[in-house]
């Protein structure tokens, strides 16, 4: 498994944008195939940051109604990994407006 395919993409919400700011912890969508290792070595190359911890989670599957007939569909259940970055490095990605102070 290469680096380009374990992170999927980042995950942007309030309570990430929290952690991030306040406890040095970003949040990725990830392979559900990745290990622990293969995270961190990957979020080291991509972001150019070192990586303390990385924790993980697997939610359930999900059943969604859609459509004009209301179809039930199932969305497959995704991984997510929360990783601590050393203090006094910060992921580009997650910066929004931290410095409006006014």
């Amino acid at each position: 498994m290469n680096t380009a395919s374990i992170i999927k993409r980042p995950v942007i919400s309030e309570r990430s944008l929290l952690l991030a700011q306040n406890e040095n912890k970003y949040t990725f969508i990830v392979a559900r195939q990745a290990s622990k290792f293969q995270i961190k070595d990957a979020v080291e190359a991509v972001y150019a940051v070192k990586v303390e911890a990385v924790n993980t989670t697997t939610g359930h599957k999900v059943h969604k109604t859609t459509g004009k007939k209301r179809m039930t569909t199932i969305v497959a259940p995704q991984k997510k990994a929360i990783v601590t970055v050393a203090k006094g490095q910060k992921i580009s990605v997650f910066d929004f407006g931290e410095s409006q102070s006014e």
